[in-house]
């Protein structure tokens, strides 16, 4: 008799989904439909502080599959011949910039066949100026902004410049970029969202009262022109699926770990700098901290005292 298989222990419908954040994020972003791409539009536009009131032309490039190790984009679109790939995480990693890079290599590709040009042409083919940006609104405590670039990723150090790529961060956590968010009504709202289930959690309600409770809020504040009191019947379809309390729970010890550990590391690089025996190039590579962010941290624990 063969053995018997472990049947998968099933969860109940409407459990939120670990990636709330993301989905939503997609979805506010998404440029599927007229007020969709307005909020788009707004944002880039408080980005770049241009005003830009025709969202028609926006032309989304978002990339539908997969990239690398099923990491997937955001939302990327062309506008002003500048591709823009506007991300949102809860945790930021070095890493960044060389999905960035991924990410748009691909998004090139796509550009220049749809265009028809030929690489191997004697002349210049111009492309869409390439601007990568990650918000965040994760636990551990950030900078409003931070610039990740790739040269730190270099086996070999190389501060010619020669070749980079950077992933700029953008702290939209409650306290930061009050100007950015002033601009956007739609990211003040999403972040306002985010913030509201994450204080609900907090205060010890189960992730899918915490979520319910901050759609009502969001609908009584008639937040994203009203989005929430349209899409509130299908949230369990689009921001959830089968994740447990107990997943949750684990997710967010786990996510309290990295930070953690994360933490030590731009610790033990303060009392190594403050050792004064090793460089900061030196000790980046010892200990794999971005050189930016470390400046970053520094600068921040300076600016404290």
């Amino acid at each position: 008799m063969g053995m018997k298989k472990k049947s998968k222990k099933k969860t109940p419908p409407g459990s939120p989904k670990r990636e709330y954040k993301d989905s939503l994020f997609r979805r506010i972003y998404s440029g599927e439909d007229e007020r969709s791409r307005r909020w788009l539009l707004s944002l880039y536009s408080a980005l770049s502080g241009h005003s830009h009131t025709d969202a028609a032309g926006l032309e989304i490039t978002t990339i539908d599959g997969t990239v690398y190790v099923a990491i997937r984009n955001d939302v990327s679109f062309l506008i002003d011949s500048q591709m823009s790939l506007y991300e949102h995480q809860s945790t930021v990693n070095p890493n960044m910039p060389l999905r960035g890079l991924m990410y748009f290599a691909q998004l090139y590709r796509e550009n220049l066949l749809k265009r028809d040009k030929d690489l191997f042409s004697s002349k210049l083919v111009k492309i869409p100026s390439p601007r990568f940006i990650v918000f965040y609104n994760g636990l551990s405590e950030k900078p409003d902004m931070i610039k990740y670039r790739l040269s730190d990723a270099f086996d070999v150090a190389d501060k010619s410049g020669e070749f980079e790529w950077t992933a700029t961060v953008l702290n939209i956590n409650k306290g930061h970029n009050l100007e950015l968010l002033k601009k956007c009504d739609s990211l003040y709202n999403y972040s306002e969202f985010v913030g509201r289930v994450r204080a609900n959690a907090d205060a010890g309600l189960s992730l899918k009262d915490a979520v319910d409770e901050a759609v009502d809020f969001a609908i009584q504040n008639d937040f994203l022109e009203g989005f929430f009191r349209e899409v509130k019947m299908e949230l369990p379809n689009t921001l959830f699926f089968d994740l447990t309390q107990e997943d949750y729970d684990r997710h967010r010890r786990q996510e309290g770990i990295e930070i953690g550990a994360r933490q030590n590391a731009i610790e033990n690089a303060k009392v190594l700098l403050a050792d004064g025996r090793y460089t900061l190039e030196e000790i980046v590579k010892l200990l794999g901290i971005p050189e930016e962010e470390l400046r970053t941290e520094i600068s921040m624990e300076t600016s404290s005292v």
